[in-house]
């Protein structure tokens, strides 16, 4: 069995739980991506490696020919059993090389809409026709499969016939390691509030900022933290200079970006992630989530999948930095309902986002694409360790 994995950005393939899952099983996977800094640790683990010449943000027709182009001779090289694309790009281009390369089986998984479906300009409008189109072509394909991390974009889908509903899935995410992600007692130092995310204007950095000033002028004693690094290759990054004046200031501080994420978000009382655009469904929070840390967020496209309001965290309006200074203060001054929101969510985290659960249901997709040429019973599927602070957790939640 030959699989191949043809995802827009390497950081994909640091957590592909399926994939890891299939190859574990003797499948020959394959992993497709502008390579740069993850290629090496991927061979490494046994995998495959083709480096795909592409850029996230470029609109340059002659560029993009050639990243197309990439894609159809590898495919017509390698004629995989099935091929898996993830996010927007590699759907178009994967969609468009599977049909001229008569590859039967494909997966196409949709990780949120972004900027293209959230700004409402003239011009941004006639590009999301476009970008529709293309979508609905790649999608066109008798043996194909799209699968969304949130409802809401399968919906949108579906209303605006981009895609049959039929041929539908939903599955939040690529799966957590609830194992790796763990529950932690909160420390006894002045809290932290973390917002763990790309330096991006529309992951609503510069609203937590003001939200901070606004706690730290009324004397709530918090610590109010960035994590992460710009994003270089989205438009809309925050320059460092900015970041670091911002930190200058106290208000908030910066740690840059962190390879560790556990231990990062054991430091943290509360996470939050106000973003204003449409996420897929944000992995921060399901890892925030499996940490047993409750969540404010943006009532948004993804994030109101993984926050339930009041059940393991709290949803506020996009773009309001008063409403997002008075959630997170009703978090940080009571303990015991910040504890209960952090409990619900490590609960909702094994049973919905866990790695095994979605490793399930993924290979119950390629299965229905694959038939009799699909052995599920051959694919090793992982496990999750219950511990005592889980037991623990569960009385907590209920």
């Amino acid at each position: 069995m030959r699989i191949l994995f043809l995802a827009g950005d390497e950081l994909w393939f640091r957590h592909l739980p399926v994939a890891h899952a299939a190859k574990e099983a003797g499948a020959d996977v394959i992993l497709m991506a502008p390579f740069q800094r993850y290629g090496g640790h991927a061979e490494s683990q046994g995998y495959r490696i083709i480096p795909w010449h592409l850029s996230r943000r470029s609109l340059n027709p002659f560029r993009e020919s050639r990243s197309l182009s990439e894609v159809i001779q590898v495919y017509q090289r390698e004629r995989p059993d099935l091929v898996h694309h993830i996010a927007l790009k590699a759907v178009i281009y994967g969609g468009a090389a599977a049909r001229l390369s008569k590859t039967n089986s494909v997966v196409a998984t949709i990780t949120g809409l972004g900027r293209v479906f959230t700004i409402q300009t003239r011009k941004m409008r006639l590009f999301r026709a476009g970008v529709c189109r293309a979508i609905h072509t790649a999608l066109d394909h008798e043996n194909c499969i799209t699968t969304f991390e949130n409802e809401d974009d399968l919906e949108l889908f579906a209303e605006q016939r981009i895609v049959r509903r039929e041929t539908t899935r939903f599955i939040p995410g690529m799966g957590i390691d609830t194992n790796r992600f763990s529950p932690t007692e909160e420390s006894s130092d002045i809290p932290i509030v973390l917002l763990p995310s790309r330096m991006l204007w529309e992951k609503g950095i510069g609203l937590f900022v003001e939200a901070a000033a606004q706690l730290k002028a009324q004397g709530l004693a918090a610590r109010f933290v960035l994590v992460g690094s710009p994003d270089l290759e989205s438009r809309r990054y925050i320059p460092e200079s900015q970041l670091r004046a911002w930190a200058e200031t106290r208000v908030v501080e910066w740690w840059g970006s962190n390879g560790d994420m556990p231990s990062t978000l054991a430091k943290a009382h509360v996470v939050c992630l106000p973003t204003s655009y449409r996420e897929g469904v944000p992995r921060v929070l399901m890892e925030a989530s499996a940490c047993a840390r409750a969540v404010v967020t943006t009532d948004v496209p993804g994030c109101r999948y993984v926050v339930r309001h009041e059940e393991n965290g709290l949803l506020v309006p996009p773009q309001d930095a008063s409403s997002l200074a008075a959630a997170l203060a009703k978090l940080l001054n009571n303990d015991e309902l910040r504890k209960r929101m952090a409990a619900a969510g490590r609960s909702r985290a094994i049973r919905e986002f866990s790695e095994p659960e979605i490793v399930r249901q993924m290979f119950d997709v390629y299965g229905g694409l694959l038939g009799a040429k699909w052995l599920p019973s051959e694919f090793a599927i992982p496990h999750e360790r219950v511990t005592a602070a889980d037991q623990g957790i569960a009385a907590v939640a209920k």
